[in-house]
């Protein structure tokens, strides 16, 4: 299986695209295992690959008889892309896709994606907004709320959920000299990346959107979180006013907040920082 987006296929030989792109040296960004994403130009394309080297038997069998399959090529971030996009989620552009290989132990793979250039991760936010008047951030707040609630909730109610559903895994533009004062509502745009994980089914099961919103908490709660902007996310989450469904989601709420805050004491050695309306559903 070998698919190449026009504007990079001159640039690769044919008949030897799979040892050309395995063959790529970059700036390494991950390596680890069977498994590597490095940064690199392909003709003038600045582009992530990620390669998929022959995962070892041993490791297949551990995996399975734990009952979790291992990913073994890069055809489940590539299929995760074009769903997203699909459904009109912002995420990366895949720009080639290979595998080859018979048997589990025997399968080489890689995908392809253009960099997001001049993006920045939302955890990377609050520094460019410290220069910022409260008034004006808040509005920015509020919108990335909406638009990651948004995102959550396409992925929730078409089958899928992302399993690394952090802030760090959400990319936004940035303005001229990254300067949001003149920022005046205009969409945020922001992308979901680091699909590699997400599962696809008919439903997405309660347990993996927990899972999904618990996540976002974690990493949220850094960020200046408060109990308004939580009650702002649910209703775009929910697509109805909160109040409709405070008293049905009450045990929904509470595994949300006790995942998240077992997570964040577990990362950081310490409760999150929650504002005391939060704190009493932790």
């Amino acid at each position: 299986m070998l698919w190449l987006d026009d504007s990079i296929r001159p640039h690769i030989p044919a008949g030897k695209e799979f040892e050309f792109v395995l063959g790529l040296e970059g700036e390494v960004f991950r390596a680890q295992k069977n498994r590597r994403m490095i940064r690199a130009r392909i003709g003038d394309r600045t582009c992530f690959v990620k390669t998929h080297a022959p995962a070892a038997w041993k490791e297949i069998v551990k995996n399975a008889s734990r009952g979790r399959w291992p990913v073994l090529t890069a055809e489940p971030e590539y299929n995760a892309i074009k769903r997203c996009t699909g459904l009109g989620i912002p995420t990366v552009k895949a720009l080639g896709f290979g595998v080859r290989g018979r048997f589990p132990a025997e399968l080489e793979s890689f995908i392809i994606t253009e960099e997001l250039a001049g993006f920045i991760h939302l955890d990377e936010l609050p520094a460019q907004l410290a220069s910022v008047g409260p008034r004006q951030r808040t509005r920015i707040h509020r919108g990335l709320i909406a638009e990651v609630a948004r995102i959550a909730r396409l992925l929730h109610s078409n089958g899928l959920n992302h399993r690394d559903f952090y802030l760090n895994h959400f990319m936004l533009p940035t303005p001229p000299q990254r300067d949001w004062r003149g920022w005046n509502g205009e969409p945020l745009n922001v992308h979901l990346i680091d699909l590699h994980r997400m599962q696809m089914r008919e439903s997405t099961p309660r347990k993996w959107a927990i899972k999904d919103i618990s996540g976002l908490l974690f990493s949220a709660f850094d960020a200046g979180l408060t109990a308004r902007d939580f009650l702002r996310f649910l209703r775009a989450y929910w697509q109805r006013p909160w109040r409709d469904d405070w008293g049905a989601s009450r045990l929904w709420r509470w595994q949300v907040m006790r995942r998240a805050v077992s997570l964040y004491q577990s990362e950081r050695g310490k409760p999150p920082p929650l504002p005391a309306s939060l704190a009493s559903s932790a």
